[in-house]
């Protein structure tokens, strides 16, 4: 399956953004998918993730209730909403597809990565 991520970009603290991941290859269905971030220097950290049809969700502690991930099998996407931007969350954000059936948290369960999209939050 290949992943391309969209949506990200310069924006200020307290801004919405979301994040599409669009997948081809393969039914979307098939997999859990899963959002990560990654900063200079630092290793990639998991965020969020959806089972296969949407049925549980697992978030880092870190973004709870400001970062929302869902999923449209029809149209082969995935979202992440994020609200209330923080200068914190500025990263590059990767979009994952795992073939587990729940919603894994780890980047050694995800084998299809895209090639992420940029979020900058200034303050």
């Amino acid at each position: 399956v290949q992943l391309v991520e969209s949506g990200g970009g310069l924006v200020q603290t307290g801004d919405s953004l979301r994040l599409s991941c669009v997948a081809s290859g393969r039914r979307i269905g098939d997999y859990t998918m899963g959002w990560f971030r990654q900063v200079p220097g630092k290793e990639r950290e998991f965020v969020a993730s959806i089972s296969r049809y949407g049925s549980s969700t697992s978030y880092a502690d870190s973004v709870k209730g400001r970062f929302t991930i869902s999923r449209d099998n029809a149209k082969t996407t995935v979202y992440l909403q994020i609200d209330s931007l923080k200068p914190e969350d500025t990263a590059v954000y990767y979009c994952a597809a795992s073939l587990s059936s729940i919603a894994v948290t780890t980047t050694r369960s995800y084998s299809y990565w895209g090639q992420g999209t940029k979020v900058t939050v200034s303050s």
